[in-house]
């Protein structure tokens, strides 16, 4: 990643192209990540619906702009069960606990500056939640979640400067939940009523 901008909104770390692929083959064993890469429509001949096929050659000439990432901390078991409470600055405490139970971070990064603020972060989102914890983040056909996350266990990791972002995840039904002044970041979680 060249941009320092972008290095710095998404907090990553400069690496080689050698350690790209290492890091790559990593997270494709991990059982504890998951990553979409977002591709782009842009020029490229590709049927409306969502039920394009992964062999598709079409999907080859497709740019790849970005990731969207969820890390997951805690076991699945864990992870199903819903919060006990809605996180705020009240139960510092209870915080605690609850993270040691587990929480699924979300990340998200379009990397290429000609494709922001196109719909790509918004959509990448809805899609890898709704994968994640099969609940319809927008007006999406339901599936089955293989892994039921419970929504309140989402949380995400923003710097305070990131102003798009943080944008971005209030819309999904995320709040503010901590200030983590060492590395001038902020925490969201989820806290949308689901029974909208």
């Amino acid at each position: 990643m060249l941009s320092e901008e972008l290095r710095e909104l998404t907090a990553s770390e400069p690496l080689s192209l050698e350690e790209e692929y290492e890091m790559q083959e990593k997270w494709q064993v991990d059982e504890d990540k998951l990553t979409f890469i977002i591709l782009s429509r842009e020029g490229v001949d590709l049927p409306d619906d969502s039920s394009i096929s992964p062999s598709d050659p079409q999907l080859k000439k497709c740019p790849m702009v970005g990731d969207v990432n969820i890390f997951l901390s805690g076991s699945l078991q864990n992870l199903r069960s819903p919060l006990k409470r809605a996180y705020d600055s009240e139960h510092e405490e209870d915080r605690e606990e609850e993270e040691e139970e587990g929480h699924a971070e979300v990340e998200i990064m379009v990397a290429e500056l000609a494709y922001r603020r196109k719909g790509y972060a918004r959509e990448a989102l809805q899609l890898m939640l709704h994968y994640a914890t099969g609940h319809p983040f927008s007006s999406s056909t339901t599936i089955e979640s293989p892994l039921k996350i419970a929504p309140t266990r989402l949380l995400t990791r923003i710097s305070e400067a990131n102003e798009a972002s943080i944008s971005l995840f209030e819309t999904l039904g995320f709040k503010l939940t901590k200030r983590i002044q060492v590395f001038a970041e902020i925490e969201m979680r989820w806290q949308a009523d689901l029974s909208l």
